[in-house]
C-alpha cells in the first residue's frame, strides 16, 4: 500500500512539473519596466512553474554578462544587440514548431527593414516595437517649427533650455546624423565627425538636459518644451498630458523591434519556447501593451488598442510610422559601436 501511495504521489508530481521540462525554474533577462505584472504569476499558474526576472538597464549590460558566463532562458534584446549576439554565435536557433502563435505578429514585422537583423525568425520572436521621436509642448512649440527643422529644432535657440536630449549615445548620434541627412548606419568618418560637431555645438549653446526614464514623468508634468522619446514612453506621455504632441521628422528615424531570443547556455529550452508562445496570445499581449505602453507584435491586439474606443485610439505615439524610406533599423558595427562610444563622453564634456 505504501509504495502505491508513493507512486501515486510521484505521479501527481510529475504531472505538475510536466509543462515545466526537467527543471521547475526559468530565468528571464529583460530590460525595467517592461512586463505586466500579471504576466509572469499567470504563467507560472499556467505551467506550474517558477520564474526568476532580472532586469537590466541596457544591451551592454545584458552582454557583458552573458559574456561573463551568466546563464539565463529568455533574453529580450533589441534588434541591433540580437544582430550581434547572432554574429557571435551566442544564441541558439528556434524550434519554431513549439511556438503555436507565430501567425499572429503584426505584419509589418515580418518585411524589410524591420527584420533585417532576423529574417526567418530564426532566432527572435518580436516582443514590442516602436520608433523615436520628439515629444512637444503644443503650447509653447510650433508645429511649423517642428516641420521645417525637423531634429534641427533642438538647436533652435528660441527654445534654450527647454529641451531634454536622451542620454543614448545611438539615440544621440541617430538624431544628429539624420538631420545632417546622412544614415545613422554610416561607416563614414567625416559624417560621424560632423554628427560629433552637431551635438557638441547642441550642447554648448541650448543648455540641454540629459535623461533616460526619468524623461517620463518631467515631460509628462509638462517641465520642458521637447524631448527626445521612445514611442512608448511617449504614449504614456500624450495620455497623460493633452498639451503635449509626438513628432516624427521626416528626415528619417530609428525604426526598433525588442524581441525574444534563448542564448546558447539555456538550461531550461522546452520551457524558454512556451514562455514565449504564452507572450504571444492575445490576451496577455493585450495586458502587456496596457501596461507597459508600448506597441503590440499581437496583430488583433494592435487593431484593438488602436481602432474606435481604443485604449490608444488617436495616440500618435503609439502607431509607429512605416512608410517612410528615411527610417531605418540600427545594424551592429563594431567600428562604429566604438567609435561613436569615444565621441558621445567628449559630448557629455563639452558644455
Amino acid at each position: 500500500m505504501k509504495k502505491v501511495l508513493l507512486a501515486l504521489v510521484a505521479s501527481m508530481m510529475m504531472l505538475l512539473f510536466a509543462g515545466c521540462g526537467s527543471k521547475e525554474t526559468l530565468k528571464i533577462y529583460l530590460p525595467g519596466e517592461y512586463m505586466s505584472d500579471d504576466l509572469v504569476p499567470n504563467f507560472e499558474k499556467e505551467y506550474g512553474c517558477k520564474v526568476d526576472v532580472e532586469l537590466f538597464d541596457s544591451n551592454e549590460m545584458m552582454y557583458t554578462k552573458l559574456m561573463a558566463g551568466d546563464s539565463y532562458d529568455v533574453l529580450i534584446p533589441s534588434d541591433y544587440m540580437i544582430e550581434r549576439l547572432i554574429k557571435e554565435d551566442m544564441l541558439q536557433k528556434l524550434d519554431l514548431s513549439k511556438i503555436s502563435n507565430m501567425d499572429v505578429i503584426v505584419d509589418s514585422l515580418k518585411t524589410s527593414p524591420l527584420n533585417d537583423f532576423d529574417a526567418d525568425n530564426s532566432y527572435s520572436v518580436p516582443y514590442f516595437w516602436g520608433t523615436v521621436g520628439i515629444v512637444y509642448n503644443k503650447n509653447n512649440v510650433s508645429i511649423e517649427d517642428l516641420e521645417n527643422e525637423g531634429y534641427g529644432i533642438f538647436k533652435d535657440t528660441k527654445y534654450k533650455g527647454q529641451i531634454y536630449m536622451y542620454d543614448s549615445e545611438r539615440d544621440s548620434f541617430m538624431i544628429a546624423l539624420k538631420n545632417l541627412g546622412y544614415s545613422m548606419n554610416t561607416d563614414s568618418e567625416e559624417e560621424i565627425s560632423a554628427a560629433y560637431d552637431w551635438l557638441v555645438e547642441l550642447n554648448k549653446t541650448m543648455e540641454p538636459i540629459f535623461v533616460t526614464d526619468e524623461v517620463i514623468d518631467n515631460m509628462a508634468q509638462g517641465r520642458k518644451d521637447l524631448a527626445i522619446v521612445y514611442s512608448g514612453d511617449a504614449a504614456y506621455i500624450l495620455d497623460e498630458n493633452e498639451d503635449m504632441g509626438f513628432f516624427t521628422p521626416e528626415e528619417g528615424t530609428n525604426l526598433w523591434v525588442d524581441a525574444m531570443v534563448i542564448p546558447k547556455n539555456a538550461s531550461n529550452v522546452d520551457l524558454a519556447h512556451k514562455f514565449i508562445d504564452f507572450v504571444l496570445t492575445y490576451d496577455e499581449s493585450y495586458a502587456n501593451t496596457e501596461s507597459v505602453g508600448y506597441t503590440s507584435v499581437n496583430k488583433a491586439v494592435y487593431e484593438a488598442v488602436t481602432g474606435a474606443d481604443g485604449l490608444y485610439e488617436g495616440n500618435d505615439a503609439y502607431i509607429p510610422r512605416t512608410d517612410n524610406a528615411n527610417d531605418e533599423v540600427f545594424h551592429d558595427n563594431e567600428v562604429i559601436r566604438k567609435k561613436i562610444s569615444e565621441l558621445w563622453i567628449k559630448v557629455k564634456a563639452t558644455n
